[in-house]
């Protein structure tokens, strides 16, 4: 199987939009991608991981606004995390009567299946007309993945596999879960693009910590924005043009709020519209050479 760095002997591409793990706000990138079009401005390469990587699956794909909206209100709700596994109780109080192991999970990802692969079908990631780079995690070494070849649903059902709250999925005989835990924002993995734009998340921190689940997504969270960060400054650091896309949004957007996803839509189009001729001045710099960019092994 070709490597990742393997890759990298194609074209290098002249702008990457790279979508990092954001929930329901990562549509906004639809909208960043129509004002980029309206500028003749189509990235030719889309990185993804976690939502970022099924809301840029659309992208990829060469969907309309239209469509990628109707898409992604099928893709992306709560009623798909409502499957519970009544099981999954009974390994918690008495795992080893019930056969808890790593394959163990809260909910059940048959529904999300189905509407992944009623929305992609049986297309593959080496045939979209805009190359993608699906994000995920190797559950037992914690490495990141990148995927670029092989089924679109399996790629976007790994990359969304939350740990303890859905199960690992199987690729290429590696138990693979939500890239979020290696790599919240992938810039690295866009490191042959000559421009990137990234979009990307830093989680809100629990206002107040009064039962355990609230602390554990406090160090969560404190874990994955600095990962982030650190991520996007060894990008800078390496000599990558990167500009982050701030969406300014007025509220706040729950995870699974579908019913913002025309706000969401809208904020994209003004943050890139914000951002247009940086972008622009950007890419007009792409066209000379870029010395010292170096893939970043996955």
């Amino acid at each position: 199987m070709p490597s990742f760095d393997d890759e990298f002997t194609r074209s290098a591409p002249r702008l990457a939009l790279v979508l990092g793990s954001g929930g329901v706000r990562s549509i906004a990138a639809v909208g960043i991608a129509e004002v980029l079009a309206a500028e003749g401005l189509r990235p030719d390469l889309i990185v993804g991981c976690s939502s970022g990587a099924l809301f840029g699956a659309t992208i990829a794909l060469g969907m309309s606004s239209r469509d990628a909206l109707a898409a992604a209100t099928s893709l992306w709700s709560a009623e798909l995390t409502q499957q519970r596994r009544w099981r999954a109780y009974a390994q918690l109080l008495a795992p080893r009567w019930f056969g808890f192991d790593a394959g163990f999970a809260l909910r059940d990802d048959r529904r999300i299946a189905q509407r992944i692969h009623c929305a992609f079908g049986d297309r593959r990631l080496e045939d979209l007309p805009t190359p993608l780079r699906v994000v995920a995690t190797e559950a037992a070494s914690g490495e990141r993945v990148v995927l670029q070849r092989g089924a679109l649903t399996q790629a976007l059902r790994a990359s969304l596999a939350m740990p303890m709250m859905f199960p690992s999925i199987e690729v290429d005989g590696r138990r693979l879960v939500d890239g979020v835990v290696s790599d919240p924002l992938p810039v690295g993995v866009a490191a042959d693009a000559a421009v990137v734009l990234t979009l990307g998340f830093k989680g809100a921190m629990p206002r107040r910590v009064n039962r355990a689940s609230r602390l554990v997504a406090q160090a969560s969270t404190a874990l994955i924005n600095n990962l982030q960060q650190a991520r996007v400054d060894a990008a800078r650091c390496a000599g990558q043009r990167v500009l982050d896309l701030e969406l300014g949004l007025d509220r706040p957007v729950g995870l699974w709020e579908t019913a913002a996803m025309p706000y969401l839509f809208e904020a994209g189009r003004r943050a890139a519209k914000a951002q247009l001729a940086q972008i622009v001045a950007l890419t007009q710099l792409a066209l000379q050479p870029v010395a010292g960019l170096r893939p970043v092994a996955p």
